[in-house]
């Protein structure tokens, strides 16, 4: 099944650049700051709903619904526009927030949260494709950088913006700060983004869209179910594996033989995209399952509160923000990112070994060095991945690659969360719950992630050695 629509070949106009990208970059980070922002608030939401039990759901529906349309809205810009597309997505997270904070009961703000999420599966999407095509193919580093750089401040600085909203103004307000900065995206968007369309033919594909949906959908209800110990959760979870491989197959199956696949298969079997891919899942899996663990460990180890916790992860922040900012501009002047993906992986690598070593009584100071390696080894990594991908594959599919980069990261990460999250529980099962105990089963958790430093090092390694950025197809 198919619809025919049209959509035109994008070209840039420099005037609108500055507008454009600011607007652009409101979308990018309100997408990302959703994800933590709330998790400071939870504790108020379950005092005013007096519901406990579906609390987590607040936050993992929002990060289901953006991860499994994020690769959708690639192939959906493409017909429609970039602009279009954009417009309709933020409208829907905004008017969404604005319900989020109206909520009166837990099913409400979680379905609330969901249509969110929908609208925040095009917020780092669409604009990722449209900086590509605003600004010339050897400046695409650079861009990137800055991306990265605005995913680390969103992810990190969360947590620590949703514990002073909610202290001040209470929980609501973390969703309502989002209505005047989404409006301010969207005229920004409407009136300086333009990339003119020459006119062709081709197809949505309706099916595959559906197909993928699906099996992203069934990924992220395992990765959830997964942590459930009860043999009921073990059997749902066991069903519902099944049924995403069967969906896998058939959406493989349809994307060989359909003409406009919304994720083409030759993504994943070109050398350069298809290692891309993989070290982008991997580097998800690696990034949140040591991430998402370290506040608690601070909590835990030093007897910080969660806003002296999120403070102390400035090193790894500060470090990410400089590194990609520097990484970007050095793949800009050079051309050749090869060198930095490997030099990043590495550091990523030590560094997980080292906060492996970590214990209930390592000093603050060696855990600052330890966390600033860390974001350094990222910072010189994640963003580049995508301007690798997108640098070694043609026009026509940058929308594509993109998105489906982007997708991959998201599952990674969920699937590092839940992975990782059940070795930590098993870690403290029948330890006692203290300080100490935590801080020292959080150190053994991280080691086990050394097998994916490892493996992503190697992925870089693997690597085809290619032309300056400016030689590849673009």
């Amino acid at each position: 099944m198919s619809v025919s629509v049209t959509v035109d070949a994008p070209v840039a106009r420099p005037s609108n650049v500055a507008p454009a990208t600011a607007g652009l970059a409101i979308g990018m980070l309100l997408s990302v700051l959703d994800q933590t922002i709330v998790s400071i608030g939870l504790p108020d939401i379950a005092v005013d709903f007096g519901d406990v039990g579906s609390l987590s759901w607040i936050v993992t529906c929002y990060v289901h619904a953006s991860t499994a349309t994020a690769a959708l809205y690639g192939r959906l810009s493409d017909r429609f526009g970039r602009r279009p597309v954009f417009l309709a997505a933020i409208t829907i997270f905004t008017v969404a927030s604005a319900l989020c904070g109206m909520a009166g009961s837990l099913p409400q703000l979680i379905a609330f949260r969901t249509l969110q999420g929908i609208g925040a599966g095009a917020l780092f999407t669409v604009p990722t494709i449209a900086l590509a095509e605003l600004f010339p193919v050897e400046l695409r580093g650079r861009v990137q950088g800055a991306v990265g750089a605005i995913f680390a401040v969103a992810a990190v600085g969360g947590p620590l913006l949703g514990g002073v909203i909610t202290d001040a103004v209470g929980w609501r307000w973390i969703f309502y700060i989002n209505v005047p900065l989404g409006v301010l995206s969207a005229v920004l968007v409407a009136a300086a983004l333009r990339l003119p369309r020459g006119a062709h033919t081709i197809r949505l594909d309706v099916v595959g869209s559906i197909l993928l949906l699906c099996t992203v959908v069934g990924i992220l209800l395992i990765t959830e179910l997964s942590s459930g110990s009860s043999p009921g959760s073990a059997g749902t979870t066991v069903a519902l594996g099944a049924a995403a491989i069967a969906l896998l197959s058939a959406f493989i199956w349809w994307e060989r033989r359909t003409t406009d696949p919304v994720l083409p298969m030759h993504l994943f079997t070109g050398r350069t995209t298809g290692v891309v891919l993989a070290a982008t899942a991997v580097l998800g899996a690696l990034m949140f399952a040591t991430i998402v663990y370290l506040p608690t460990y601070l909590r835990s180890a030093f007897g910080m509160s969660a806003t002296a916790a999120g403070l102390a992860l400035n090193p790894y922040v500060l470090a990410f923000v400089v590194t990609s900012f520097v990484t970007g501009t050095l793949v800009t002047r050079t051309g050749q990112p090869r060198p930095f993906l490997i030099a990043g992986a590495a550091v990523i690598a030590v560094a997980v070994g080292l906060l492996g070593q970590l214990g209930a009584e390592s000093a603050f100071a060696v855990v600052a060095v330890e966390l600033a390696m860390l974001g350094l080894g990222v910072g010189m990594v994640m963003q580049l991945l995508v301007t690798v991908a997108q640098n070694s594959v043609a026009p026509t599919d940058l929308a594509a690659v993109t998105a489906a980069v982007l997708s991959v990261r998201g599952l990674g990460m969920a699937l590092g969360i839940a992975v990782y999250g059940r070795i930590l529980s098993h870690q403290l099962d029948g330890e006692p719950n203290s300080a100490t105990s935590t801080a020292e089963a959080i150190p053994h958790t991280l080691l086990l992630v050394l097998p994916l430093a490892a493996i992503l090092l190697l992925l870089t390694i693997a690597l085809p050695h290619p032309s300056r950025f400016g030689g590849v197809r673009s």
